[in-house]
């Protein structure tokens, strides 16, 4: 397992959630805010959150193309709103994705906040299928797929999760549960 300093995007949304499992993982983690803070980080989380605004914000920050540069030899995982601006494409012309892993998305596709589920999908990480309990909130579909990313996960034969190079993309909350399988995986990515 890397010993890496995750850097974790903190301009809004859930990244107090993905710092506290590597925690348990023993990994040293970082808050990132600002360009010159992807200096001091080895790897990159973007969490969850509204992804309207962390777009917004990314751009009033100068974040986007600091991002895109990171991403070109260092490993990035986005989660939820991650997945959805690490896509190629998304439903929502208002958003400008970074385009970063070669996937369609919409938003919100698996519905309104109220609309909210647990429910039991299927990994297959290294080689291996299980089943895991997948987080769904305000969560985006992956519509579609190019052949050179690796679907990783499902749910009802939806893509929830996938991995081009070195970009990881969930469409669930694995920092919402107590299982560390996925951010163990994303040390090794």
């Amino acid at each position: 397992m890397s010993k890496d300093t995750v850097g974790i995007l903190a301009l809004q949304g859930d990244f107090e959630m993905h710092r506290q499992m590597f925690s348990r993982l023993d990994v040293r983690t970082m808050l990132v805010r600002i360009p010159d803070d992807l200096n001091h980080v080895d790897r990159l989380v973007i969490p969850g959150g509204e992804s309207s605004t962390m777009n917004l914000l990314m751009k009033r920050y100068n974040m986007m193309q600091p991002v895109i540069k990171f991403a070109s030899d260092r490993p990035v995982w986005g989660t939820c709103a991650g997945l959805i601006l690490l896509a190629a494409k998304i439903d929502d012309p208002q958003i400008q994705p970074l385009g970063l892993i070669d996937i369609s998305a919409s938003r919100n596709a698996y519905g309104r906040q109220i609309e909210s589920f647990v429910a039991e999908g299927i990994l297959r990480l290294d080689g291996n299928e299980r089943a895991y309990e997948m987080v769904f909130i305000r969560a985006p579909k992956i519509l579609s797929a190019s052949d050179s990313v690796e679907t990783l996960g499902w749910y009802e034969n939806e893509i929830t999760m996938a991995k081009q190079g070195r970009v990881l993309v969930t469409a669930f909350h694995p920092e919402l549960t107590d299982d560390l399988t996925i951010h163990e995986y994303y040390l090794g990515v």
